[in-house]
């Protein structure tokens, strides 16, 4: 018995531990075992993203082996936008364009913050990271914090780090990347 509870404790210990590893995104915990759309729609933070996935069709691509970085804007993010433009982006017949911005948002690799902080390093202070939709952006580092420079000159600042999914990693934002107009 007294072997059953010490295994029992290991146990517990050791899944706390591995919870641990992961930051809580949107006051819900993420898993490493869940895919990037089963951890984001239990974050409240996120859930204008979630619906521009979903108006996107990207749910499925997005569920699927990747690996994806993923740089998700919060609903802050969104907000900074120009009124309206949400609701506009989200319409059938701007579905297009809402595609185009958010694949703008997904690199098609497993990138954790230290891999990318060596890119920096390695070319000078900035590098060059070319999107799924096709956008090439500016990644960057201040203070030890990474920033993303859009193709309209906007800067996004990673918020949380590595939330690591089972097809990839989330890196939380607070802006909207734009592709160059």
């Amino acid at each position: 018995m007294k072997a059953f509870k010490l295994a029992t404790a290991i146990l517990a210990l050791t899944t706390g531990m591995a919870l641990a590893e992961n930051p809580m995104v949107g006051g819900a915990p993420m898993f490493e075992d869940k895919n990037i759309v089963e951890n984001a729609v239990n974050s409240a933070d996120h859930t204008t993203l979630v619906a521009a996935v979903t108006a996107a069709g990207l749910v499925e691509t997005l569920q699927g082996e990747g690996p994806f970085t993923v740089f998700a804007p919060t609903n802050d993010a969104f907000a900074k936008l120009p009124a309206g433009t949400v609701e506009t982006l989200l319409k059938p017949e701007n579905k297009d364009q809402l595609v185009k911005i958010l694949t703008c948002h997904v690199v098609a690799a497993n990138a954790m913050s230290g891999d990318i902080m060596g890119m920096i390093e390695a070319d000078g202070g900035e590098h060059k990271v070319a999107t799924v939709g096709g956008c090439e952006f500016t990644v960057m580092a201040k203070d030890g914090v990474v920033m993303i420079k859009d193709g309209m000159g906007n800067i996004a600042n990673v918020t949380i780090a590595d939330v690591k999914q089972s097809n990839g990693v989330i890196h939380v934002i607070d802006t909207v990347l734009l592709p160059a107009m």
